[in-house]
């Protein structure tokens, strides 16, 4: 999730330097959110993930 919310905010890039402003803020748009998505998964997947180790070895 993170390289598609990578590879969104660099064609928003490109699409604002060659003019399509409206394209590249809802590219930007919507690499923000998938960012933000990925983020809160990472947390919880961290979080359980530490909860079952922790079940594993105490």
């Amino acid at each position: 999730m993170y390289g598609l919310a990578f590879t969104l905010a660099i064609v928003a890039l490109i699409a604002a330097i060659l003019g399509f402003g409206g394209l590249a803020g809802s590219l930007a748009n919507i690499a923000l959110i998938i960012f933000v998505v990925a983020l809160i998964a990472t947390v919880i997947f961290f979080v359980l993930g530490w909860k079952a180790a922790k079940k594993i070895v105490g």
